[in-house]
């Protein structure tokens, strides 16, 4: 079985939970996710099994979008309210206050990353490090906010945010920065992945739908059209041959080739991989062979 499943992760289970169940239910062997959701989050994961695995860097949006839910006068040392509890502090400002102090945040910024985070520290997960008392210097890395909504919440000193970021940005971090800036603290007390990897919220599937479908397969999203994005290419059978096999190709041979940038290879109607298109060097290269497994 390959392609894409739209998976709609619940809050309070791993990423990698998710990844087993999915495979439990479809019966595929090779499967991995598109990103990691923290336990607490939830909402869009795209799994991908069998030969989809081959594609993850080639989906073609790496802007990731959320709704996040911000309480203002308390930070933890998960940065989210499933942490201990660190401080405590009394609320004075409002939505205009928070509306001003978030606008340094539009753009292009650098964040900390958290340390209950799966990144690396000499081989060492730093959540791990951090679950032990341990916490060690991060260097600040670029993220870009392409778009910032807030609005108040149901709760107390609690406000929405709505988000449009780059991939590698970390939601609770921007929660903390801002509430540390008001003066007050700030932890994310709920998270949800709306957009992820050219896949959106609305066409989720949840575990149970999967798990209850006559036809699991019937859930998939097609390898070759995760990649819709990019145009496609036809090639004829000796090139198609030449492709599969690992060889760049001619572009002067190829029609469709007009810009620079990443194809999707066609033999008639036979989809047969990804290639780039270079106009220079008059060259379609060779990026990755669909196969099944």
């Amino acid at each position: 079985m390959t392609g894409f499943i739209n998976l709609y992760k619940p809050s309070g289970m791993t990423s990698f939970r998710c990844v087993s169940k999915v495979r439990g239910i479809t019966g595929e062997k090779k499967a991995g996710h598109c990103g990691t959701l923290d336990p607490l989050a939830e909402g869009v994961l795209p799994i991908m099994l069998g030969g989809a695995t081959r594609f993850l860097e080639f989906l073609p949006d790496s802007t990731k979008r959320y709704t996040a839910v911000m309480r203002l006068g308390l930070t933890t040392d998960t940065l989210d309210i499933t942490g201990e509890v660190k401080t405590e502090s009394p609320v004075s400002c409002g939505l205009e206050d928070v509306l001003a102090v978030a606008e340094k945040y539009r753009g292009d910024i650098l964040q900390v990353p958290p340390m209950f985070s799966a990144l690396n520290k000499d081989g060492v997960k730093l959540y791990k490090l951090a679950r032990k008392g341990v916490e060690v210097e991060r260097e600040a890395r670029p993220a870009t906010i392409s778009s910032l909504e807030i609005s108040e919440a149901p709760g107390e000193n609690e406000y929405t945010l709505d988000i449009e970021c780059s991939s590698g940005t970390y939601v609770r971090t921007l929660i903390d920065d801002i509430g540390r800036d008001l003066g007050c603290g700030a932890v994310m007390t709920s998270l949800i992945r709306t957009a992820a990897s050219g896949f959106n919220i609305s066409s989720c599937v949840t575990l149970e739908e999967l798990d209850e479908a006559e036809d699991p397969s019937s859930l998939i999203t097609s390898v070759e059209e995760a990649l819709n994005a990019y145009p496609k290419a036809f090639v004829s059978d000796g090139q198609a041959h030449r492709f599969i096999n690992g060889g760049d190709l001619n572009l002067e041979r190829i029609e469709e080739c007009k810009v620079n940038g990443l194809y999707r290879v066609y033999n008639q109607e036979r989809f047969l991989g990804i290639g780039r298109a270079d106009l220079t060097e008059k060259n379609l290269e060779f990026c990755r062979v669909y196969q099944e497994r």
